[in-house]
């Protein structure tokens, strides 16, 4: 299973972006996905969670009301659309892949087996 996430880019304080992540080698509705971002020099943190038995997604508080992320069974596809975007989203965004994630595991990366590579988001102030 392979996780190709796009859609990141250099923008402006309070613009809003759509990132991407493609799936190949497996169907979209076998996995959990969940979307983690890593600024500089800081620890890899949870955004988003969207198990695969329904599409009700679970988010950070840090973006809660910002933030929505929804999936594509036909596209094999998840996205994750930020909107009011702030300096502090600044960050590789990734996304990543599970099987079987219980509800209050859904926010720990080693909960997830595949990761994509990462799409960098610039905010700029």
């Amino acid at each position: 299973v392979q996780l190709q996430a796009s859609g990141g880019g250099l923008v402006q304080t309070g613009d809003s972006l759509r990132l991407s992540c493609a799936i190949s080698g497996g169907a979209l509705s076998r996995y959990d996905m969940g979307w983690f971002r890593q600024a500089p020099g800081k620890e890899r943190e949870f955004v988003s969670a969207i198990r695969r038995y329904n599409d009700r997604a679970y988010y950070a508080d840090s973006v809660k009301g910002r933030v929505t992320m929804s999936r594509d069974g036909a596209k094999n596809t998840v996205y994750l659309q930020i909107d009011s975007l702030k300096p502090e989203d600044t960050a590789a965004y990734h996304c990543a892949a599970g099987t079987g994630i219980i509800l209050s595991s859904v926010t720990f990366a080693q909960s997830y087996i595949y990761w994509g590579q990462g799409t960098l988001v610039t905010v700029s102030s």
